[in-house]
């Protein structure tokens, strides 16, 4: 089974004839070239491949997306709004190195203790909050200079100094 990551929205339509806004958090300006399929979760973890016919871009963060066999602007509307997700060579291929979405699958460690794998990034105007699964339940931890020691792309590890007290209500 593929593994996928949640890249961004479908959060608009374009023109008449079925095309789509696709605002994502890759960190660069993209039109996608190259990108077979995004996919649509339908169940929980159950995703449909939708193939690109043509992409464009809007600027830094969206891009216009064509889907084959969404051919009105009432078919495109159905999938609005609704998550992307990207298989993870895909994924890996499109995401800036810098984006805080690359985190993304990272093992987050606090005094070489493993607190849990990234499962999400959100990206609020004021900070970049990562979702980990730490002693079975999905904490928010607040990325930003102050806890961030170090990011080791190569082993896929970020390290964070957090706050005393902040993961206490987590166990």
């Amino acid at each position: 089974m593929s593994e996928y990551f949640k890249t961004g929205k479908l959060v608009a339509t374009y023109g008449l004839k079925g095309e789509l806004v696709f605002k994502h958090h890759l960190g660069k300006k993209t039109s996608l070239k190259g990108l077979e399929a995004i996919f649509i979760e339908e169940k929980k973890d159950s995703f449909i491949p939708y193939f690109i016919q043509s992409t464009q871009i809007k600027n830094d963060s969206e891009t216009y997306l064509k889907l084959e066999q969404v051919d009105t602007r009432e078919a495109a509307h159905r999938l609005c709004p609704r998550e992307v997700w990207l298989e993870a060579a895909d994924f890996k291929k499109f995401a800036a190195k810098s984006a805080p979405i690359s985190l993304l699958g990272f093992t987050m460690i606090q005094d070489d203790t493993i607190l849990g794998e990234v499962l999400e990034v959100i990206e609020q105007p004021h900070q970049v909050l990562c979702t980990i699964l730490f002693n079975g339940r999905e904490t928010l931890i607040p990325i930003n200079e102050a806890f961030l020691e170090k990011v080791d792309s190569k082993n896929r590890k970020v390290y964070v100094q957090l706050p005393d007290g902040l993961l206490d209500i987590y166990k």
